[in-house]
């Protein structure tokens, strides 16, 4: 028997493999302790790309996952966040030169809401009215990626760097451009999550209507 099998009987808590969505080929994550399957409900782990891909040119983008789902001895997990590391986005900035981000919530065909941070590394400064273009650019196409997929389908345009590339090919014509990448991607609402809020929304308004008692 293992030392782990044997902590497990000792103490009455177990290891739990914390295992990716399906999008991420079930890949196992790690793993985390716990006495009752309940605890293990909303924890969460960051994980890097290259941890996923095998790919160590991948690290610099950290991946988040949350435990929606546990079984006896496995808990699942979705995806939340991906976020390239700090260090990584300021040995892209160079001096003399314009970082031109913007933060955009958008939401997808199957109603989940998330925030994107773009952002632009120009090869020289550009003026402002050219910073502004760009934004839009950036704007204007991740609203546009959103409205036509879906949660999943948004989430591996990022990570393929599909996103970056189309922004970067529109936004070069405004201003010569040395690199473009979505630094953050967030999950902020799940759709029961986005109708919820709506329908509260609504009950609200309907209940600043003004009831004329005369």
């Amino acid at each position: 028997m293992s030392e782990r099998s044997v902590s497990k009987q000792r103490d009455g808590k177990r290891w739990y493999d914390l295992i990716a969505p399906e999008q991420f080929d079930r890949t196992e994550l790690g793993s985390t302790f716990a006495d009752e399957p309940e605890k293990v409900y909303g924890r969460t782990v960051e994980v890097t790309l290259g941890d996923i891909t095998g790919d160590q040119g991948e690290n610099n983008t950290k991946l988040t996952f949350k435990v929606n789902d546990v079984s006896s001895d496995a808990a699942y997990t979705e995806f939340i966040k991906h976020e390239l590391a700090r260090d990584y986005v300021r040995s892209l900035v160079r001096r003399g030169a314009s970082k031109v981000d913007v933060a955009i919530t958008v939401l997808t065909t199957d109603d989940y809401r998330v925030q994107l941070q773009p952002v632009a590394f120009t090869t020289k400064k550009a003026d402002r009215n050219q910073e502004q273009a760009i934004r839009r650019v950036m704007i204007d196409l991740v609203e546009e990626a959103a409205a036509e997929r879906t949660f999943d389908e948004l989430v591996d345009s990022v990570i393929e760097g599909r996103l970056s590339s189309a922004i970067y090919g529109e936004a070069k014509t405004i201003y010569p451009l040395r690199r473009v990448e979505v630094q953050k991607l967030t999950l902020e609402a799940r759709p029961e999550e986005v109708a919820a809020e709506e329908a509260a929304a609504v009950d609200v308004d309907e209940g600043d209507v003004a009831v004329d008692d005369a």
